[in-house]
């Protein structure tokens, strides 16, 4: 299913923020924005899932056939995607993921970069950040009108990006507005697997507050960067919500991300 299938779903999905909602029957057409990704930037920034075969890409592949198992068995669709601290490299993985699961027949995908305080996705992708996350839930423009399509050989993912860095994003992670906004993202992208870029957990109270809306978390740790006390400390916020796997990102000599699962 591809957002821009119905031209009527589009103009009847109304704007977040308390604006004005467009009638149902009013012609006022909404275009998904498409572009296509450079593979140079990608693989400069460890984007590697957007092609099979790959030395690295394959761990990413292992990544999701694991946490789709784990999602399909109870109908999940939301995966946050955080980390105890920063350096952990949850944005590369959410990326990463977001990209592999795209690749797959009969599977869609959208990326919500929901790290207000430092939005990174649209970075990674080599994407402008203007009209993003912070655009819908001002009510400036409906989520349709937020999504990028982007594409790279012969797949295609959806993102949301972030706008500019915030700093009441604890204030909109807690907000009705955003409650509206995962729904709107539920009911416009009900075939997708949805992956929600958040902020290091342990650097506010952002995740905490938006956890609960979330299906399932997946919990990216670094070597260096995360200790056992930061680990610890997320668990007893993630009691509550289940986590499909913690992934341990290990330095390499020659590419800067591996992964391992336990």
């Amino acid at each position: 299913m591809e957002l821009a299938r119905s031209s009527d779903s589009l103009v009847q999905q109304e704007l977040i923020g308390g604006s004005k909602p467009i009638a149902a029957g009013q012609r006022e057409p909404v275009l998904v924005r498409e572009v296509r990704l450079d593979p140079d930037h990608l693989e400069a920034n460890r984007i590697v899932a957007f092609t099979t075969g790959g030395e690295s890409g394959r761990y990413y592949d292992m990544l999701r056939t694991q946490v789709l198992q784990e999602m399909d068995k109870k109908n999940w669709q939301f995966l946050a995607v955080t980390s105890p601290t920063a350096g952990c490299g949850k944005t590369v993985t959410a990326c990463n993921l977001a990209m592999s699961i795209a690749r797959l027949p009969e599977r869609s995908a959208l990326i919500v970069d929901l790290d207000l305080r430092k939005p990174m996705v649209a970075n990674y992708f080599g994407l402008p950040r203007s009209g993003g996350v912070l655009s819908v839930l001002d009510g400036q423009i409906p989520v349709s009108a937020a999504v990028t399509k982007a594409a790279v050989g012969p797949n295609s993912l959806f993102v949301l990006p972030g706008s500019a860095p915030t700093h009441g994003s604890s204030e909109w992670m807690a907000s009705q507005t955003m409650t509206v906004l995962l729904q709107a993202i539920k009911r416009e992208f009900r075939s997708h697997t949805v992956i929600f870029d958040l902020p290091p957990m342990l650097l506010g109270d952002d995740v905490i507050s938006i956890l609960p809306r979330m299906d399932a978390v997946l919990l990216v740790t670094g070597v260096g960067s995360s200790s056992v006390a930061d680990v610890k400390e997320c668990q007893k916020h993630l009691e509550r919500v289940p986590v499909v796997r913690v992934v341990v990102n290990k330095a390499s000599e020659k590419i800067d991300t591996y992964y391992g699962y336990y």
